[in-house]
Parts: C-alpha cells; sequence; structure tokens
C-alpha cells in the first residue's frame, strides 16, 4: 500500500463501532424523528425544483445493517422520488460487461433519491480480498469508479458514501439471532460465516477504499442501531441543506 494510504490504515481502529455513553437513547430517538420530518420536507422540494438529485450509498460487512438503515431512512423521503436497489454478485449477462453498468443505470433522476445496498466498490473490495483479479486491474478500477463520482457530481447527482462500523463482537451476535428468530431467518447464509473469517482482510481493503476514494466516506458507529440511524439522518439533512434548494414559485 502507498505511503500515503498507509498512516490511515488505522482509522477503523480509531473509530469506535458504539454510541457515546453519555447520550440518552431515548431523546437520541426523538431527535431523529424530528430530522426526518425535516429531510422529507427538502427531499419535496428538490422533486419540485428538479435541478438535483441524490445517491446514498452503504457499504459494511455481513449484518453491520445496511437493509436496516435504508428501510429507517425511508422515513424521511418523499416515496413517490425514492427507490433502492442492493447488488449481489453479478449476474452472467451482467458480468460480461464493464463493471459500472449495472450501476451506472440505476442511478437517481433529478428530483429523486437513490439508495445502494452495496455498490460499485464490491468491484474492488471482493477481487481483492479473494484475489479474483489482478493489482493492475483493480488500480484501474479505482480511477473508474472516482470518475464515475466525478461525473455524477459534473451532474448534479450528490454522492454521500456510508461505511456502517460495525464490531465483530456484535456481527456474531447478529448472526445468532438469524438462527433463531424467526423472522430473521431468511437473512442467514452459510457464506456469512466465510466471509467473517477473513475479516482481517477486508478490514484492509476498506483502508484502502477509505484513502483512494476522492468523495469522503462517512464511517458510521453501527452497533447501536439508533445511533447509527441518527448519524446517517444528520449526515443527509446536511447535504439536502447545503443544495439551497427553492421551489419554482420562488424564483419568479
Amino acid at each position: 500500500m502507498e505511503k500515503d494510504s498507509k498512516s490511515k490504515k488505522s482509522l477503523l481502529k480509531e473509530i469506535s463501532t458504539k454510541a457515546p455513553k453519555i447520550l440518552n437513547k431515548l431523546e437520541i430517538k426523538e431527535a431523529t424523528q424530528q430530522m426526518y420530518v425535516e429531510i422529507e420536507k427538502l427531499h419535496r422540494m428538490m422533486r419540485a425544483e428538479n435541478k438535483h438529485s441524490l445517491l446514498i450509498v452503504f457499504q459494511g460487512m455481513d449484518a453491520a445493517g445496511k437493509d436496516g438503515s435504508i428501510d429507517k431512512l425511508y422515513n424521511g423521503l418523499y416515496p413517490m422520488a425514492t427507490e433502492a436497489n442492493g447488488f449481489k454478485a453479478p449476474s452472467d449477462d451482467e458480468a460480461s460487461r464493464d463493471f459500472l453498468w449495472r450501476l451506472h443505470k440505476l442511478t437517481p433522476p433529478r428530483g429523486s433519491v437513490g439508495m445502494f445496498n452495496r455498490s460499485h466498490y464490491e468491484d474492488v473490495l471482493v477481487p481483492t480480498v479473494n484475489k479474483l483479479a489482478s493489482k493492475r486491474v483493480i488500480n484501474k478500477r479505482y480511477n473508474h469508479i472516482n470518475n464515475f463520482e466525478e461525473l455524477l457530481e459534473d451532474n448534479n447527482t450528490h454522492v454521500i458514501k456510508f461505511y456502517l462500523h460495525i464490531s465483530k463482537k456484535e456481527q456474531i451476535s447478529r448472526f445468532n439471532e438469524r438462527r433463531t428468530v424467526l423472522r430473521k431467518m431468511w437473512k442467514y447464509s452459510s457464506n456469512d460465516i466465510k466471509v467473517s473469517n477473513k475479516w482481517n482482510d477486508y478490514m484492509e481493503v476498506y483502508e484502502t477504499i477509505f484513502a483512494k476514494s476522492k468523495i469522503k466516506w462517512n464511517i458510521i458507529p453501527a452497533d447501536n442501531k439508533w445511533y447509527r440511524d441518527h448519524i446517517i439522518a444528520i449526515r443527509v439533512l446536511e447535504k439536502l441543506e447545503k443544495l439551497n434548494m427553492k421551489y419554482p414559485n420562488e424564483l419568479k
């Protein structure tokens, strides 16, 4: 790894996966609900103004809470202009095309918010850990990803990236729930354990992803779901407020 990224290799270790102990869970959850109200107001304004769109990327280890984060954020988004998409291993047809093809076609149009459960970063993450592509190919993909995100930003599709930072201990606890709690059993896969066994390899690649990304990642403590949802809401609200949007009749 390059010298400039080496100093960032301890980034995840330096950030706690838990909520600060001084916080009141009930108060935080109430504050999050209030932010959802403000987010929806701004999203409706985005829809009316029709100049901007927002792409929210969720990455994280298995059981980090990507599904749950998207589900909660829906509470603060205008449903008629929101779409969520999940990405698993590419199909034969998808694999026969460039690796960004299946994602680019699902980016949100103006006025809309799109959410990705996993994303284009899987195409550097998994091939690196499992040695499915050469370093040359992987390094080119990092460049393509940065150019892809720059293209989106140039067309007023604003990108927010969330890495859900869960501890291995919490991940194991959630895996156990998937094996024992009826309503969660559908999520369980024996492959989860195989991936978890390569935890350190995945952490190393994520550190490289953070270092090489031109658009900064938001690393979200994710052991406590209520705190995770709160920080995500803060970041989304901040992004929407910075767009300085107006309803069309306000411009006349």
